[in-house]
């Protein structure tokens, strides 16, 4: 169902890699949502997934980049607005990895040079995308920048590892951004924190089927899936949030904000 929120919108949307990514849910409602966007992932990731059916389905172009490259950057926001015809308004960051996670290194003994790839692809992207994009002027004024993170940025999830201190730091970059082109440009910056979801990264945590079940529990309404997900993702986009900036907001069916529920109590 569509109620045209993005209808005349242009945007870039960060991580689809197959069915299951946030990303890929979000692709297909801005479409449906009449927005005309451009697809974007790391060469490595698009070898691995499928998201040329994507761009078939969303009517969209692909353009590989890596999100760690201001060189790669460049031309993606070069070459978006040519695609697209004019400035940007709105972008979706939904980037995470870790190799420490993906080897099964603990926390209290991480690769350092793993834990700066994960601190580079997972956060400090962010940061690059913005500077680029601000650099070349390339968001309209009142333009959206949403972020995917979770609530291990706040708590500690211990199989979260160092992708906590991943999402920590995306969400400094958020408010820290957010409050510079905010003044200069009108562009507001959140992250959205989503409940855990089954995608393709968050499959690779350890322990990962027994924590959602354990959320699900914990929250009183439930887990929030892709889809949800990717609605409220598509409200940030909208005229409708124009004055919603530098959050860090909470999708996640009231886990946040619960200490503890009855049926987890019930189970000891």
């Amino acid at each position: 169902m569509s109620n045209n929120l993005l209808k005349g919108k242009r945007g870039i949307i960060f991580g689809a890699l197959n069915e299951m990514s946030i990303a890929w849910k979000v692709a297909e409602r801005a479409h449906e949502e009449g927005a005309q966007f451009v697809l974007t992932n790391a060469p490595i990731a698009m070898r691995m997934g499928e998201i040329n059916t994507l761009a078939e389905k969303t009517n969209s172009q692909v353009i590989p980049a890596d999100a760690t490259s201001i060189e790669d950057l460049t031309k993606l926001l070069t070459q978006s607005q040519e695609i697209l015809g004019g400035k940007i308004d709105f972008i979706l960051h939904s980037i995470g990895m870790s190799p420490n996670v993906r080897k099964k290194k603990e926390y209290t003994g991480l690769n350092y040079e793993w834990y700066k790839q994960t601190l580079d692809v997972s956060a400090i992207s962010l940061h690059k995308t913005l500077q680029v994009a601000k650099d070349l002027d390339a968001i309209n004024d009142w333009g959206s920048v949403v972020a995917l993170t979770y609530i291990a940025a706040q708590r500690i999830f211990p199989d979260y590892n160092d992708m906590a201190d991943a999402k920590s730091l995306l969400e400094s970059i958020t408010r820290s951004f957010g409050y510079h082109y905010g003044v200069s440009k009108k562009v507001r910056v959140n992250t959205i924190s989503q409940s855990p979801t089954v995608t393709t990264a968050g499959s690779g945590v350890s322990g990962f089927d027994k924590f959602i079940s354990y959320s699900e529990n914990m929250s009183p309404l439930g887990n929030a899936g892709a889809v949800d997900c990717a609605n409220y993702c598509i409200s940030m986009f909208s005229d409708l949030t124009k004055f919603v900036t530098m959050q860090n907001l909470f999708h996640d069916g009231g886990f946040s904000a619960t200490g503890v529920t009855t049926s987890v109590m019930d189970k000891f």
